[in-house]
């Protein structure tokens, strides 16, 4: 159902304009029926790209073409926009207030107009909310609320997402663009670079077209993750006790697949961790290069659970590995900025234990979980530099 002010054809023709309607000499053809619109979003809500007129067709040999007529605002006369031989018309850029539609026949006499339309800003709907982010690996999955639906079920039709290359070194966002639409209060946007930040805005757009105003603006970052990772203790097997978030094995400062989530030794003065187990069986994490620090950050539900990494509290003591526990980890990235990277355990059992990890390849970005993605308005304090 389409949500439309409209207006009586045959008055508003002969009230707008200087003729009126000509009758043919094999009589007047039919109005057309159900005239509507809909506009082309353009992520501007107040500037459409332009609107599509569109209405049934009129079932006779005598028709020619149709012809649309519009004016800017009510106080003017209406004015022919353009003819057509289809049952719709479409007008670039900013559209006029009022449309109708009229058929003309072979002798060029024009018959009833249609019943008018009126491009009503007063149909946009309301803003999302709020909005809020989860960074993933190569990808970041968002929601927001779903107030623009609840408020006006008949007239949602979807929302549009948008997003925009960021940094935290100079929080503005970029060129905009589409990033998709849905019908749902969340979007995951994937296929993206891991540890490149970008904006996300939303708007809810309704069946007419109009597009609300955008959401608040997230900014959020994909980052590298893995889940049930297996890591023995010293006492078991040395060789695989010992694990890196990332090893820049070739020192071009880039964090390929091949360095991250690095199982090694545990012998090794380079980790950034050993898992070893005392007498009574419990399992430990070992902080072991300098620059490594780590957090227990109490039960969590899962990996993605663990919220943006704090800002203090990292010890380089050992930490008990509890099963549905996260951690956090900073490190010294080597080139004057920490990285973070993420833990929960998942099992431990007699003598390995199993964990997922999550890392951020941008440097000094605390970014790793829902909660993670920051606002275009954030300093650059939140960038931690070593």
């Amino acid at each position: 159902m389409r949500r439309m002010i409209a207006g009586l054809a045959a008055m508003l023709w002969v009230a707008g304009c200087d003729n009126s309607t000509t009758v043919g000499p094999g009589g007047v053809l039919p109005a057309p029926a159900n005239f509507y619109y809909e506009l082309e979003p353009s992520g501007d809500p107040v500037r459409p790209m332009g609107v599509l007129l569109a209405w049934d067709p009129i079932l006779s040999d005598a028709l020619l073409v149709y012809r649309v007529y519009s004016r800017p605002d009510l106080n003017v006369d209406f004015g022919l926009r353009g003819e057509t031989t289809s049952i719709t018309f479409h007008d670039n850029g900013d559209p006029d207030l009022e449309y109708f539609v009229v058929p003309v026949d072979v002798e060029g006499f024009e018959g009833i107009a249609s019943t008018s339309v009126i491009i009503d800003e007063r149909l946009r709907l309301e803003s999302p909310a709020w909005i809020v982010g989860t960074s993933l690996d190569e990808g970041v999955f968002l929601a927001w609320a779903d107030n623009p639906f609840a408020s006006e079920p008949a007239g949602f039709k979807q929302y549009r997402v948008y997003s925009a290359s960021f940094s935290l070194d100079d929080p503005v966002c970029g060129v905009w663009g589409l990033e998709g639409t849905t019908i749902a209060p969340e979007f995951i946007s994937s296929a993206l670079p891991n540890g490149q930040p970008r904006c996300f805005g939303v708007t809810a757009e309704s069946i007419e077209g109009w597009e609300s105003m955008w959401s608040d603006i997230w900014a959020d970052t994909p980052r590298p993750d893995s889940r049930n990772v297996v890591m023995w203790t010293m006492e078991s097997d040395a060789t695989l006790a010992g694990f890196r978030f990332w090893r820049d094995a070739n020192s071009d400062g880039i964090a390929s697949r091949s360095e991250l989530g690095l199982v090694l030794d545990g012998t090794r003065s380079d980790l950034d961790f050993q898992v070893w187990r005392d007498l009574s069986g419990r399992f430990w994490f070992r902080p072991v290069r300098s620059g490594t620090g780590m957090l227990d950050m109490g039960p969590v539900e899962d990996l993605t659970s663990i919220d943006f990494a704090p800002e203090l509290g990292y010890s380089t003591g050992q930490h008990e590995a509890k099963v549905g526990f996260g951690y956090v980890f900073e490190m010294d990235g080597g080139d004057g900025f920490a990285r973070y990277g993420g833990l929960r355990v998942s099992h431990v059992g007699a003598d390995y234990m199993i964990f997922d990890w999550s890392f951020q390849t941008d440097p000094g970005n605390p970014e790793l979980a829902p909660g993670g993605g920051v606002k275009t308005t954030a300093t650059k304090g939140i960038i931690v530099p070593r």
